[in-house]
């Protein structure tokens, strides 16, 4: 018997007593309760039934403090859109159409609708996707549900300007039909968190040195900044003879010192890691659910655009970005990085 039953049952044995003994008064008495008390059970029965008898809660709901349904409504749809954002980045994201709610705020309209988790967020993506008639193939929900368990990167890199340090990576991303493997070279801007992404079928020093060759460098080139040292694992397409090795031939001749992490210690890159998730989370995760994709430059355009937006309009919770977009902070950081560079050269030529 659960408790409201047994509440329920209680006050119906007041009512029968009462009935058995035709004095009010002395039911009351041999109970132990007061005549008002009978009559607002007797009022609750005659009035509700059963339903009456149940124990109401004296706490108000406090309405007053829950945000618009316009503004629920935005963040569900937003949500829905960017199933993989968190709290704090849906808060940002949306004080910047004019709409002020804390973290705490998105995460209690998740609450009220069952949406918490980011893998509740992806399946309501995924329900909708159905509803409107877009097809997922069985290879792209595994690929999307093979992570069980996120990635974390522990650790901090010292840099101090726009340039000092690009973290590289190689990613798997997974293997689609037509296409086969996939892998994606990943580099970030350790200071502005600007990042570069390319895809290949293959993992090599080739490919390693042609992230840098073809995106990489030009940005740089294009705002007069110079790349002075890389950081990346000690993978084979990283590490070599520089006679017989592109990558390393390539880092001496443009004149970009190579640093490596730890031996088996990926938390050294913990930037480039936790960009990668972002990439995995964001990108991935969403379009892999949306679109069926037939080619490697299918999927290179889609992740051009969404490196656009995340170096020029996504907000940043970084340690130098604090809620800047990367160009933004990028480009407020080009007169401290000539400053350290050009500290640099003349103690070298002081030096010399």
């Amino acid at each position: 018997m659960t408790q409201q039953q047994y509440i329920i049952k209680r006050k119906l044995n007041i009512i029968d007593l009462a009935g058995q003994l035709g004095n009010i008064s002395e039911v009351c008495r041999r109970l132990g309760i007061s005549r008002q008390h009978y009559y607002d059970i007797r009022a609750a029965l005659e009035e509700e039934g059963i339903e009456g008898l149940l124990e109401k809660s004296r706490r108000n709901p406090r309405i007053r403090n829950r945000v618009a349904p316009e503004i629920e409504e935005r963040v569900l749809s937003y949500s829905l859109e960017y199933p993989a954002h968190g709290q704090a980045r849906v808060a940002n994201e949306l004080k910047k159409e004019g709409i002020i709610l804390s973290p705490g705020g998105v995460r209690s309209i998740w609450f009220r609708h069952g949406l918490e988790k980011r893998g509740l967020r992806l399946k309501r993506l995924e329900k909708w996707a159905a509803g409107e008639g877009n097809i997922l193939t069985e290879s792209q929900v595994r690929a999307l549900e093979k992570a069980k368990e996120e990635k974390e990167a522990y650790g901090e890199i010292e840099t101090y300007h726009p340039g000092f340090l690009l973290g590289q990576d190689t990613f798997y991303v997974g293997w689609i039909k037509g296409i086969g493997k996939i892998y994606q070279q990943t580099g970030i801007d350790t200071y502005s968190n600007v990042g570069f992404a390319k895809l290949y079928t293959e993992k090599t020093a080739v490919t390693a040195a042609d992230l840098l060759n073809d995106k990489v460098l030009p940005f740089f080139d294009s705002n007069n900044i110079p790349v002075i040292r890389t950081l990346t694992d000690r993978g084979t397409e990283y590490c070599g003879i520089r006679e017989s090795h592109s990558y390393q031939l390539f880092l001496y001749i443009n004149d970009i010192e190579h640093t490596k992490t730890k031996a088996r210690h990926p938390q050294t890159n913990g930037i480039t890691e936790r960009f990668n998730q972002t990439l995995l989370d964001e990108f991935y995760s969403v379009y892999f659910r949306k679109k069926v994709y037939t080619s490697l430059e299918e999927i290179q355009t889609d992740l051009d655009a969404f490196l656009n937006e995340y170096n020029n309009q996504r907000t940043n919770q970084g340690k130098h970005c604090k809620g800047r977009t990367p160009m933004d902070t990028f480009t407020e950081s080009l007169d401290l990085c000539r400053q350290y560079v050009h500290d640099r050269k003349e103690v070298i030529k002081e030096v010399a």
